[in-house]
C-alpha cells in the first residue's frame, strides 16, 4: 500500500494492475483447464463479477470519471492519443465480461458453443488486459506522474478515496479484493 508522502497521480491505480493481472493469470489458468474439459465454471463466474465490478466499475472508473479529465485539463486530448486508446481498450474488455456472462448459462447446460465463447472470450480479456495494463504503466501513468503534482495530485488521490468507499452493486473494494485473491486460489487447484 502506497503511504501519502509518496503517493503519485497513479500509484493507487498501479496497485490495482497488480490484482488485476493476477486474476487475469489465474484466468490463463482456468482458460488451460477448461481447454482439457476440466470447467471451473463457478470460477468463471467470479472472474465475471471481478472483471465487472473491480477492473471496470471501481479501476476503470477512476480513471475515466477522474484521471482521464485531469490529463486533459492538463492538455492531453480525449478523442485522440493515449487516453482514446484506454478508453476503446475499456470498451473492449466491457464487450469480453459480456461475451463471458452470456455464455455462462449455456456453458453450465454443456453446449459445446457456449463453452468455446466462453473460453474464447475469456482468452479475448485476459490478451487485452495484459496489453492495455503495460501500455497505461509504461506510457500512460509515466505521462500523468510528471503531469498532475502537488495539490492537483493530493486532491485526484482524494478523489480516488471516495470512490474506493462506494459499494458496487453491494460489494466494498475490499470484498471483491478478497474476490480476486479467492480466484487466484482457484486457479491454483485447477
Amino acid at each position: 500500500m502506497t503511504d501519502a508522502t509518496s503517493e503519485t497521480a497513479t500509484s493507487r491505480l498501479r496497485e490495482e494492475h497488480e490484482l488485476i493481472l493476477a486474476v487475469a493469470d489465474a484466468m490463463q489458468t482456468l482458460i488451460a483447464a477448461a481447454a482439457a474439459e476440466r470447467w471451473d465454471l463457478d470460477a468463471f463466474q467470479d472472474c465475471v463479477t471481478f472483471i465487472r465490478l473491480f477492473a471496470d466499475a471501481c479501476h476503470h472508473g477512476k480513471e475515466e470519471d477522474l484521471l482521464f479529465p485531469e490529463l486533459e485539463q492538463a492538455g492531453l486530448p480525449h478523442d485522440q492519443g493515449p487516453i482514446a486508446v484506454m478508453l476503446a481498450e475499456h470498451r473492449q474488455g466491457r464487450a469480453f465480461a459480456q461475451h463471458m456472462a452470456g455464455a455462462l448459462d449455456g456453458a453450465r447446460a454443456g453446449n459445446a458453443d457456449a463453452r468455446a465463447t466462453l473460453r474464447n472470450a475469456a482468452a479475448g480479456y485476459v490478451n487485452l488486459i495484459r496489453s492495455h495494463i503495460q501500455k497505461e504503466d509504461n506510457v500512460l501513468f509515466e505521462m500523468a506522474d510528471q503531469m498532475v503534482r502537488g495539490p492537483a495530485c493530493q486532491k485526484l488521490c482524494g478523489a480516488y478515496g471516495g470512490v474506493c468507499a462506494r459499494s458496487f452493486e453491494g460489494h466494498t473494494k475490499e470484498q471483491l479484493q478478497a474476490l480476486g485473491d479467492r480466484i487466484r486460489d482457484r486457479a491454483l487447484r485447477a
